[in-house]
């Protein structure tokens, strides 16, 4: 009776040592980062996050969202403002996700996004917000603004 014991105990414990080794995690590497008011860690304001923050790239955690806000000159960065993500245009429908501006002016967060078929931003300074009136499908703010469209910015 102990002879068939040993090979299938001897396959249980090769199985249970072997599982972990096998488990594919598509997210293995990602840092968990979300900007906040006052931090100064960020770096580069108004360039694309993502072209380093990205799975494979240089830069720690993959970006799923992330943007430098300016004040209205578009050439001074806006410390600890908010930007809010909604599911249909001038903040009305539900909230999605409310991400803070870091005291350099860098918003970022690598928690997922659906964006589906598109949803909405705001920005909201001390005494303004300001709403993208087109809908965005991709969290690469600085590959566009900056580049072809304005500059983020608020008051």
């Amino acid at each position: 009776m102990k002879k068939k014991i040993l090979p299938w105990l001897t396959m249980i414990v090769s199985v249970v040592i072997l599982l972990p080794s096998c488990e594919s995690d598509e997210n293995e590497g990602n840092e968990e980062m979300v900007s906040s008011y006052n931090e100064t860690e960020s770096h580069k304001m108004g360039q694309n996050c993502m072209s380093c923050h990205k799975s494979g790239g240089e830069g720690e955690g993959w970006f799923n969202l992330a943007g430098t806000v300016y004040e209205d000159n578009k050439s001074t960065t806006y410390p600890n403002a908010t930007v809010k993500i909604y599911d249909e245009p001038n903040g009305v429908g539900s909230l999605i996700g409310t991400i803070e501006v870091d005291g350099l002016g860098n918003f970022y967060t690598t928690n997922n996004i659906d964006f589906g078929n598109g949803l909405y931003v705001s920005v909201s300074g001390d005494t303004e917000t300001i709403f993208m009136i087109a809908p965005v499908t991709s969290g690469q703010c600085n590959s566009c603004h900056g580049v072809s469209t304005d500059k983020i910015w608020t008051r």
